[in-house]
């Protein structure tokens, strides 16, 4: 898009959602676009662009440099960007909503497939649909949690809590709290503390109780502000509550499930015996269009405006 701002050709969108985390879907399938940070931002923006809080540019493997080693596993590579343009890992409800895309324009059928993304290949199995035509759930092997040592502090305010770094390919830090009240407003990152525990930031999750294997929480995404879900956060949060409650597959050889509350809906989250995680939930196509070549082709937004 950087370089075809001139362009007269419209360029083709649609608009989806897992459990309310949004996003525009680009179909690039030869990977011709390029698209800078800029015009993420544009089109991520909520008055004068599309709205969501990322982008998923839809690449097929083999056309992608970063992906391209992965073409004989997965055919399909989700080129995920922030809201603010910056490049991410690896989004966890943004790959349900990239399967639902390509199941919508019969690229892949209810079932099996697998999606690259840089965090690696993440296998995806949708459901299928209901008899009253709901579209069934999308399940997503997330890879294995680690724990990188050491001890974290988030501090919103006056207030501190001591927080469980998990990575799920991308960086977490979750805190369990009395309410999600605590959390603030969101509307700037938590701080996290040491600083050299995330150079890169990360992802913050504030949780409380709501029953047995029951939680709930609010999220400031890296790059994103608050959303209304994290699907990578919802399993970084499963796998803090299991380890607190004193649930570890790896040691019981049982599977274990938390039912995981986000603001947009809510995700099941199993932790099996082999240490892989699996998200199951919902995901939504909502719109399809084409954005005008005079926008593309008009003067980017002016943050300091």
């Amino acid at each position: 898009m950087t370089d075809a701002r001139h362009d007269t050709a419209p360029l083709a969108f649609l608009k989806g959602h897992g459990t309310e985390n949004d996003f525009v879907i680009v179909p690039d399938p030869d990977g011709l676009l390029d698209l800078s940070p800029a015009d993420v931002t544009r089109l991520c923006d909520r008055r004068a662009g599309i709205g969501g809080d990322g982008l998923l540019r839809v690449v097929r493997s083999a056309c992608h440099p970063e992906a391209a080693a992965l073409a004989d596993r997965a055919e399909w590579f989700m080129d995920y960007r922030n809201s603010d343009g910056s490049i991410a890992e690896m989004c966890g409800n943004g790959v349900r909503v990239f399967a639902r895309y390509l199941q919508r324009t019969g690229l892949t059928d209810a079932g099996d497939l697998s999606v690259a993304t840089r965090a690696g290949v993440r296998d995806v199995h949708i459901a299928k649909d209901a008899d009253d035509g709901t579209p069934g759930d999308i399940t997503v092997r997330m890879g294995r949690a680690t724990l990188p040592e050491g001890v974290v502090t988030v501090t919103v305010g006056d207030r501190s809590w001591p927080a469980l770094h998990v990575d799920m390919g991308n960086p977490h830090a979750v805190a369990f709290v009395d309410t999600l009240d605590h959390a603030g407003d969101l509307l700037r990152a938590p701080a996290v503390a040491p600083a050299d525990a995330y150079p890169a930031g990360t992802n913050v999750e504030f949780v409380v109780d709501r029953g047995p294997r029951h939680v709930a929480l609010r999220v400031h995404e890296r790059g994103s502000g608050e959303t209304r879900s994290c699907g990578t956060g919802a399993c970084a949060v499963m796998v803090a509550a299991a380890r607190r409650d004193g649930a570890d597959p790896a040691v019981t050889g049982r599977p274990v499930t938390y039912t995981v509350d986000v603001p947009g809906g809510r995700l099941v989250i199993t932790e099996t015996a082999d240490g892989q995680i699996e998200m199951t939930g919902p995901a939504v196509i909502v719109a399809e269009g084409v954005i005008d070549p005079a926008w593309r082709g008009g003067p980017s937004a002016d943050p300091g405006a």
